[in-house]
């Protein structure tokens, strides 16, 4: 019985664990605002996205990390705790780009 209460609260305290970047669904973004956008500059939009997820991506696995070994020393999602999880940043990152390559693809660019 033991064993159940603990596996349940170390459960639960996962839960609150930052969420791996790749498991992040993206955030709703129109592409009506990239409609007016030229497919040059749609292209260097996308540069720029992909650019700032890989940053934000690798913030949130520190973050999962911290929080990883923060379970595991202290029974706490530290880095989550402290503000570190970029969840949110990443989900809308993610959006950004696929309302672009909406657009993109609308407008019938070359690399999309």
């Amino acid at each position: 019985m033991k064993r159940i209460v603990v596996m349940a609260g170390l459960g639960l305290v996962l839960m609150g664990c930052a969420a791996s970047p790749e498991s992040i669904a993206p955030s709703y973004v129109s592409e009506v605002g990239y409609r007016s956008w030229a497919c040059k500059d749609l292209a260097e939009e996308t540069v720029r996205l992909s650019a700032a997820l890989a940053r934000t991506s690798q913030l949130q696995e520190n973050a999962r990390t911290g929080d990883t070994v923060g379970v595991i020393l202290l029974g706490l999602p530290t880095a989550s705790m402290s503000g570190q999880n970029v969840a949110p940043e990443v989900a809308r990152l993610k959006g950004e780009t696929e309302a672009v390559r909406k657009a993109m693809i609308g407008k019938h660019c070359a690399s999309a």
